[in-house]
């Protein structure tokens, strides 16, 4: 049997459609938000001390997330093991989106080919996203006789294993990106490993050290001419110091190695937490305050989404391990 398909009717079946669609957008906005989440304060542990690169960029993004998420958001530093001992942390934590992990790359790229250590950040974090990169610098010290990379390599190839480079300690970034460079350049250099990048900054000012591959500490060093900036060790120049050019364009490709800084959260975590947090990342890292806070640290407010930071964290952990194998680059 028809029923009549009256004014009425049309207008009860359009209701009904518009609530049929309300009611689909609400259940789109939870699933991307569900609700409750973060029910209290959430956790953001740092590999690193108080006062670091990490540390810092995890600070400054911590303010911006407590006034997202409606939550404190606190800071938890656990250094030690190249942020290895905070990757357990968070690893043992529960998957309920209140503990984060706040790191560079290097922890799941680098460490498990230096460590030996049951700790698998790549099968047992969740990545979240890019927080943050710095590039690196090939900074000499004042003495030498040279002014840019190519000069540099032409002085190691005169002298092989005389000329010597400093780093921040064995299988740190700055040690990896100096020897990306020697195999870029077919140089043989000797390595000298410090405790951290700024007593290996301060050696090479003093002439004890030939160059070091720097993090982005030497700014001021380099401008009032305390050091020499040879290049730029990076696959494009430094928003810096844009009229230097990178080592890539003087030559010797593949010899480019940045840091990039990610988060990470307890394997298990709701996807829809990990996008929300994404989300609120990105929107702290637009923010003008944070990319002024940032550039004070010789650091870049770069946020990557999930998919672009597993991408990274793919490409860079089979450059790195290779390396190190190649390298026979240990750990004491």
């Amino acid at each position: 049997m028809a029923f009549p398909f009256t004014a009425h009717t049309h207008r009860r079946l359009a209701k009904a459609a518009m609530a049929l669609c309300t009611l689909g957008a609400l259940g789109a906005v939870q699933a991307q938000a569900p609700a409750g989440w973060p029910s209290k304060s959430v956790r953001v542990v740092v590999g690193f001390a108080p006062g670091g690169s990490t540390d810092v960029m995890a600070r400054i993004l911590s303010q911006s997330l407590s006034e997202s998420l409606g939550q404190p958001v606190v800071i938890d530093n656990k250094p030690g093991a190249s942020g290895n001992i905070a990757a357990a942390e968070v690893i043992r934590a529960a998957p309920d989106g209140h503990t984060f992990l706040i790191a560079p790359t290097s922890v799941e790229t680098a460490n498990p080919s230096l460590f030996k250590s049951s700790i698998l950040p790549s099968r047992d974090l969740a990545p979240v996203g890019g927080v943050g990169r710095t590039q690196m610098y090939l900074v000499a010290k004042p003495q030498i006789e040279a002014k840019d990379a190519r000069e540099l390599v032409a002085l190691a190839k005169a002298q092989p294993g005389k000329l010597s480079y400093a780093s921040a300690g064995a299988g740190t970034p700055p040690h990896l990106a100096c020897e990306l460079f020697k195999l870029a350049t077919g140089t043989t250099m000797t390595h000298v490993p410090y405790r951290g990048a700024a007593p290996a900054l301060q050696d090479v000012m003093a002439g004890q050290a030939d160059f070091v591959c720097d993090p982005g500490i030497a700014f001021p060093h380099i401008r009032t001419g305390k050091v020499k900036l040879l290049g730029v060790v990076s696959a494009k120049r430094s928003p810096f110091f844009p009229d230097v050019p990178t080592v890539g364009e003087q030559g010797f490709k593949d010899a480019d190695l940045d840091i990039w800084f990610g988060m990470w959260a307890p394997k298990g975590t709701p996807p829809e937490t990990v996008a929300r947090m994404n989300r609120e990342l990105a929107k702290a890292l637009a923010l003008p305050g944070t990319k002024s806070r940032y550039a004070d640290l010789g650091a870049e407010a770069v946020p990557l989404s999930t998919a672009e930071f597993s991408s990274l964290l793919a490409k860079e952990g089979q450059l790195l391990s290779t390396l190190i194998k190649e390298q026979k680059i240990i750990v004491d």
